[in-house]
């Protein structure tokens, strides 16, 4: 047996909120306390001067695209882009400084615009001439296409959501978005792959579940992904519907998928006008789209049921919610509510839910794998959600208290390259809610995106996502000069750490706060980052 003694830091640890030292045996945390007793009962091991630095369980990402991330990080991440013009200027730069067959670009958020427009077909041609062009919307529900791409993009035209100038959606920009990925070549996806695992590493994340399907990535990229070679562990969930138990086991024999669930298109996303809504946009006449109906997804979540696998949907507007959790009761009453939530089913983003729907969901233990970030970004009076959907419906978008007073299981992840990949700022969106009373504790958003989230993958071993004396060595160390436990319903008052409290402390997560820098990232002992 190997180990391993750190000492001089700050454990964040729910048995000792005073431990200031670890050891890790094998992979395995075999103690936790203070550094003299840690010394004494660990003589002559490796000792590892953590410097007053804050060690706490490292963070699992529920909801990620690694290779989109990783185009991003490579290539052309246009999420900065504060107008049309600056999106064109980028585009044009990158275009002459590219010799790829295609520009691959992803991250324009129109909506703060001062053009009050999304880019065009032929701002694209004017931009690049001549090239292929694939500009994804930042919810990645839509794209601007040009007409080189356009042109080899099979029967396009007559495709649900095209249009000559405008962005493409639904059917349309799926056609173009499978087009422009079979552009890509296999070393750009292997560059890209590598670079968002790293990146994954670096922000103290020692696991990430890779949401795929036919039209988010394709099969070759999701094997290529599953068979990454990196510190980084990868759970594969595949979006496709099935409608039998045998047609479900054939397909997780084909893919190696963990799981059918993932991003299986009940609806879009708002900033698109996709999600499904019962009533119009605010600012559209159309009320979204639909992919799947009640019964498909009631025969998916049966086969996946009978198999024991995890089923799960992307659901965003209250119509596609309702549809899911519809089909969801008629499987219970098939299987019975036991058979359900042994498997853990999800609902990926989850972002419009009832009281009746939350509790629905508890009790046959479904969980809800969310993205605080949208509500960050988009949330709020004068956001994009309100501009879509008025202010009342938007004020009920992501109510992370409702699910979790309703005893839904919560796990966080930022769906990137959505929204970016920063575990601590999750966990921040979530504590600092724009809407009063959806927010969660800091206690409760750190668990899901530590806990909740191992919990979400399977892993239901009650020590995954905890530092505790049996628990896997999956940690990461940060550099924080102050760790504060932020008083019960109170967003204001503060107080330093004190070991009577018995609650450890925190790294502030106050709005305006910055994310900790990781120095360590450690999975089960192995060392995957160190800066």
């Amino acid at each position: 047996m190997t180990t391993e003694l750190f000492c001089g830091g700050r454990i964040y640890s729910p048995t000792a909120s005073d431990a200031t030292a670890m050891a890790v045996t094998d992979g395995v945390v075999s103690w936790i306390g203070e550094d003299r007793t840690g010394r004494a009962l660990h003589p002559g091991v490796t000792v590892t001067d953590l410097g007053g630095s804050f060690v706490a369980p490292a963070f699992v990402d529920t909801h990620v695209h690694l290779t989109d991330l990783g185009l991003s990080l490579i290539g052309l991440d246009l999420s900065h882009c504060r107008s049309l013009g600056e999106c064109m200027r980028e585009l044009t730069q990158h275009a002459l400084s590219s010799s790829d067959a295609l520009v691959w670009g992803h991250g324009w958020d129109d909506a703060a615009w001062p053009e009050h427009r999304a880019p065009s077909t032929a701002d694209l041609d004017a931009a690049a001439p001549g090239r292929p062009v694939y500009l994804a919307r930042v919810d990645s529900h839509s794209a601007a296409v040009s007409t080189p791409l356009r042109a080899v993009a099979p029967a396009i035209e007559t495709s649900t959501g095209f249009s000559a100038q405008s962005p493409l959606t639904a059917a349309a920009h799926h056609v173009a978005r499978l087009t422009a990925r079979s552009m890509i070549t296999a070393d750009t996806r292997r560059r890209a792959r590598s670079a968002a695992l790293d990146h994954a590493a670096a922000h103290g994340i020692v696991a990430v579940h890779e949401c795929a399907g036919p039209i988010v990535s394709g099969l070759d990229d999701f094997r290529a992904v599953m068979e990454s070679d990196h510190g980084v562990e990868v759970r594969g969930y595949w979006g496709e519907v099935v409608d039998t138990a045998e047609r479900a086991r054939q397909l997780l024999a084909d893919t190696g998928a963990h799981g059918l669930a993932g991003d299986i298109f009940v609806d879009g996303s708002f900033g698109s006008r996709t999600a499904w809504l019962s009533s119009p946009y605010a600012d559209s006449p159309g009320s979204g789209v639909s992919y799947e109906d009640v019964d498909a997804l009631t025969a998916h979540i049966s086969a996946c049921t009978a198999v024991g696998v995890q089923a799960g949907f992307h659901v965003i507007g209250d119509a596609a919610v309702t549809a899911a959790v519809t089909a969801f009761s008629r499987v219970v009453a098939e299987w019975g509510t036991p058979a359900v939530a042994a498997c853990g089913h999800r609902l990926e983003h989850l972002s419009m839910v009832t009281p009746e729907q939350a509790d629905l969901l508890s009790s046959w233990g479904v969980i809800a794998s969310v993205q605080p970030m949208f509500d960050a970004v988009w949330g709020g009076s004068d956001g994009l959600y309100a501009e879509r959907l008025g202010g009342e419906r938007a004020a009920a978008l992501h109510p992370l208290a409702r699910l979790a007073s309703a005893g839904v299981s919560l796990a966080f992840g930022s769906d990137a390259p959505v929204t970016r990949l920063d575990p601590w700022a999750t966990t921040r969106a979530a504590v600092n809610h724009k809407t009063p009373g959806s927010a969660v504790s800091p206690r409760a958003a750190f668990a899901a995106a530590t806990r909740g989230a191992w919990r979400a993958g399977g892993v239901r071993d009650g020590l995954a996502g905890t530092l505790v004396p049996g628990a896997p060595a999956s940690f990461a160390v940060w550099d924080v000069d102050e760790l504060v436990v932020r008083a019960p319903k109170d967003s204001v008052q503060r107080w330093s750490t004190d070991p009577r409290a018995r609650v450890s402390p925190l790294p502030s997560l106050d709005e305006s706060s910055e994310s900790p820098r990781c120095s360590l990232t450690v999975h089960r002992g192995q060392v995957i980052h160190e800066q």
